[in-house]
C-alpha cells in the first residue's frame, strides 16, 4: 500500500507591503497587511527513489520542492496542485512551500515543529526573491497585519465572514519588484501609517498604497473604479495583475469584466489533510 502524506496551505493576497532588510534571512522580510484565502496549494508526497514533480498534471523540475527535500536526504513523487494562479499574487508560492513541509514532515518522520517549518519556508522565499511576508500571515490565517519582518512579527489578525471576489489577470514578477531600489523606495513612501482594526479599513490602506507606490496597473484602474462607484471595497492583487472585492455586490461589478472566483477568509492556516503510513 503506497505510503503517502497530503500537506495544504491557504494562499495569501497581500495589501500592502514594505520591504526589511535584516542583519539575519530570518530578520529580512517586510511589513504590511494582507488576507489569507482559503485557496491554496495542496501538495501529496510519497517516497521514491528519484524526485519526480509535477504541478497541476504537468512534469515539472521544480527548484521549491528540491530545496525542501534536499537537506534532508529525501527524494519523493510529487503532485502539487495549486488552486490559484502562479506568480499572480494569491502567494502560492509560499504556499507550496508551506504544505510541501507539511507533507515531507508527515511522510519521512522529520520531526518538524511547525515553528521550525515556517522558518524554513520563510528563508527560501527571501532566498530566491519570491516573497517577503505571505510565510508569516500563511501561518496563522484571517486578515493579518505584520510590524516586524520574519515569522513572528505579527501585530494582530482579524476575521470577516463576507465573501471576495478577485479577477487576475496575469503574472507580475515579484523578485522584478521586490529587488528594484526604485520601486521598493516608492512603496516604502507609499506604506500607510494607520493600523487597520477591519476589513474595511484594511482595503482602504490597501487601495491608497496600490495608487500612491505607483503599482497600481492603469488597466486595473477601470475595474477600481467601477468598485469605488459602489462604494465596494476593493484594491490590487500584490503583486499580480488583478483586483480582490469584498462583499456580494462585488460579484455584479467584477462580472463586467471578466469571471472572478470566489474566496472566503482562511483562519486555520496550514496542515496535513491525508496521511496513509
Amino acid at each position: 500500500m503506497e505510503r503517502f502524506a497530503v500537506g495544504f496551505a491557504p494562499g495569501h493576497i497581500s495589501g500592502y507591503f514594505k520591504r526589511v532588510d535584516g542583519l539575519s534571512i530570518q530578520t529580512t522580510g517586510s511589513l504590511g497587511a494582507g488576507v489569507v484565502i482559503d485557496k491554496g496549494v495542496y501538495v501529496k508526497m510519497s517516497p521514491s527513489k528519484e524526485l519526480n514533480v509535477k504541478i497541476n498534471g504537468e512534469t515539472v523540475d521544480s527548484w521549491l520542492i528540491r530545496e525542501v527535500l534536499e537537506p534532508f536526504g529525501k527524494n519523493a513523487d510529487v503532485e502539487v496542485t495549486a488552486e490559484m494562479p502562479i506568480g499572480s499574487g494569491f502567494g502560492m508560492s509560499a504556499a507550496g512551500l508551506l504544505a510541501s513541509y507539511f507533507a515531507a514532515d508527515a511522510v519521512f518522520d522529520l520531526g518538524l515543529s511547525k515553528n521550525d517549518m515556517f522558518l524554513k519556508a520563510h528563508a527560501i522565499e527571501v532566498k530566491h526573491g519570491t516573497g517577503l511576508g505571505d510565510v508569516t500571515a500563511i501561518s496563522c490565517g484571517e486578515i493579518v497585519v505584520r510590524t516586524k519582518p520574519g515569522i513572528h512579527g505579527i501585530l494582530k489578525k482579524f476575521y470577516d465572514d463576507r465573501d471576495i471576489y478577485c479577477l487576475s489577470f496575469g503574472e507580475i514578477p515579484t523578485n522584478e519588484v521586490i529587488s528594484s531600489p526604485e520601486k521598493m523606495k516608492k512603496v516604502e513612501e507609499a506604506f500607510p501609517q494607520s493600523v487597520p482594526s477591519n476589513a474595511d479599513e484594511f482595503m482602504k490602506n490597501s487601495l491608497e498604497f496600490a495608487r500612491n507606490s505607483g503599482l497600481l496597473l492603469s488597466e486595473l484602474e477601470e475595474i477600481i473604479q467601477a468598485c469605488e462607484s459602489e462604494n465596494i471595497p476593493c484594491s490590487m492583487t500584490m503583486l499580480g495583475k488583478g483586483v480582490f472585492a469584498f462583499g456580494e455586490k462585488a460579484k455584479e461589478i467584477l462580472e463586467k469584466f471578466g469571471e472572478p472566483v470566489k474566496l472566503r477568509i482562511n483562519s486555520t492556516g496550514p496542515c496535513v489533510v491525508k496521511m496513509k503510513r
